[in-house]
C-alpha cells in the first residue's frame, strides 16, 4: 500500500509506502515500511520511490554538462568553479592537444564556459573537457543560478518548458545540469527570463505550472492572457448503413492476395535452398578435386624422394665396391713392410756366406 502520491510534498520520517515498495534515493526502510529521509517532492516509478531535496548541491557525475567560471590559471590547466563543493579542473591538453600556448591568452580568469565533466576521481574532483557539440566559451549574457533538484523542472516534459520561454522571450538560453543557466537577448528579456526562472524555482512542486509560467510571459510581453483553448463541438452523426457483402469480397480479395504473396514466397525460399543446395555440393566436389590433386602432388613428391633415395644408395654402394676392389688390388703396407724385410734377410745371408768363402780361400793359401 502507498501513502503519498507523485510530487507530493513529504518531510523525513514521513511513512510513503509498506513492504511491496522499493525504497530510493531519499529514502530509507524500517520496520517493513518505506519512509522519506529528506525535505523533498515524491518521484514514483514503478515500484520504487524517492524524494528529491527541494535544495541541494551539486554533486559531479561523469557525462554531465556544466557551466563553470575560471578562477584561477596554472601551469598546465585552468581551475574552474563549477557551483559545487567539489572542485573541477580543465587541462590544458583537452582544449588544444600538444600544441603550446599562453592559458591566459586562450581562457582568463572570469570566462563563463560550457563544459562536459569527462572524469570525476576518488574525491569527487571533476576532471572536465570541451570536446562537444556547443561546448565552448560564452560571450556577453547573463548567469542565473538555480537549485540544481529543479534543473529538470525547469527543461520540463520533452524540453516544453525550456522552449516556451525561448519562443516568448526570444533569448538564447542554456541550462548546465549543475543548476547554472546561461540567458542572452534583449536586456528586458534577460531580466524577465530570471524572474521566470526564480519562479519556476520557487514553485517547481505546485501542479499547473506551465500554464502559469505562460500566463505570466503573455501578460509581460503581449500585454493579455493567451486565448483559452476551445474543445470543438462534437456532432452526432448519422449511422450509416453498412455494405458487408462488399466487405466480404475485399477480404476475400485480400486473403487470395495474401496466399499468393505467400506462395510465392515458399517458391522463392524453395530456390535459394535449391541454389544454396547446388552452390555447396558444387563447393564439395571442387574441394575433394583439389584434395585428390593435393593428395597426388604428395605422392609424386614421395616417390621422387624415394627414387632420389634409391639412386643416392646405389651411388654409395657402387663407391664401396670400388674402393674395396683398389684396397685388394694394391699390397697392404704391413705386406709390403714383410716383403722388403725378407729381401734384406736373404742379402745378409748372402753377405755373410761371400764372407765365409774369402775368408777360407786365404786360409788356404797361406798354408
Amino acid at each position: 500500500m502507498i501513502y503519498v502520491e507523485n510530487k507530493d510534498l513529504v518531510i523525513p520520517g514521513q511513512i510513503l509506502a509498506d513492504d511491496e515498495y522499493y525504497p530510493g534515493r531519499g529514502t530509507f526502510k524500517e520496520d517493513g515500511k518505506v519512509c522519506s529521509s529528506l525535505i523533498g517532492l515524491v518521484s514514483l516509478r514503478n515500484k520504487k520511490i524517492r524524494v528529491t531535496p527541494l535544495k541541494s548541491k551539486y554533486v559531479p557525475k561523469k557525462g554531465d554538462v556544466v557551466i563553470g567560471k575560471i578562477k584561477d590559471v596554472k601551469f598546465s590547466m585552468w581551475d574552474v568553479d563549477i557551483n559545487s563543493p567539489y572542485s573541477g579542473i580543465l587541462p590544458a591538453f583537452e582544449v588544444f592537444g600538444r600544441e603550446k600556448k599562453e592559458l591566459n591568452k586562450v581562457y582568463d580568469v572570469g570566462d563563463v564556459l560550457f563544459l562536459r565533466v569527462i572524469d570525476v576521481d576518488e574525491v569527487k574532483k571533476a576532471k572536465l573537457g570541451l570536446k562537444g557539440r556547443g561546448l565552448g566559451k560564452f560571450k556577453g549574457g547573463i548567469i542565473v543560478d538555480i537549485s540544481p533538484t529543479k534543473v529538470p523542472r525547469l527543461i520540463g516534459k520533452k524540453g516544453s518548458m525550456i522552449n516556451m520561454i525561448k519562443d516568448k522571450t526570444k533569448c538564447k538560453i542554456v541550462v548546465g545540469q549543475n543548476g547554472l543557466v546561461w540567458v542572452k537577448g534583449n536586456e528586458d528579456m534577460e531580466q524577465l527570463t530570471r524572474r521566470i526562472i526564480h519562479l519556476i524555482e520557487d514553485e517547481a512542486h505546485t501542479s499547473g505550472l506551465t500554464n502559469k509560467i505562460k500566463n505570466k510571459l503573455c501578460l509581460a510581453i503581449d500585454g493579455e492572457l493567451p486565448p483559452e483553448e476551445t474543445e470543438e463541438e462534437f456532432v452526432l452523426e448519422k449511422p450509416k448503413l453498412q455494405n458487408f457483402k462488399e466487405e466480404l469480397e475485399q477480404e476475400e480479395r485480400e486473403l487470395a492476395e495474401a496466399q499468393k504473396e505467400a506462395e510465392a514466397g515458399e517458391e522463392t525460399e524453395e530456390a535459394e535452398v535449391v541454389e544454396e543446395t547446388e552452390a555447396s555440393e558444387v563447393e564439395e566436389v571442387a574441394e575433394e578435386a583439389e584434395s585428390e590433386e593435393a593428395e597426388a602432388a604428395d605422392e609424386e613428391a614421395e616417390e621422387a624422394e624415394e627414387t632420389e633415395a634409391a639412386v643416392e644408395e646405389a651411388e654409395e654402394a657402387e663407391e664401396a665396391e670400388a674402393e674395396k676392389e683398389d684396397a685388394e688390388d694394391k699390397p697392404s703396407f704391413y705386406a709390403v713392410i714383410e716383403e722388403l724385410k725378407k729381401k734384406n734377410q736373404n742379402k745378409d745371408k748372402n753377405l755373410s756366406l761371400s764372407d765365409n768363402s774369402n775368408n777360407n780361400s786365404f786360409i788356404l793359401n797361406n798354408r
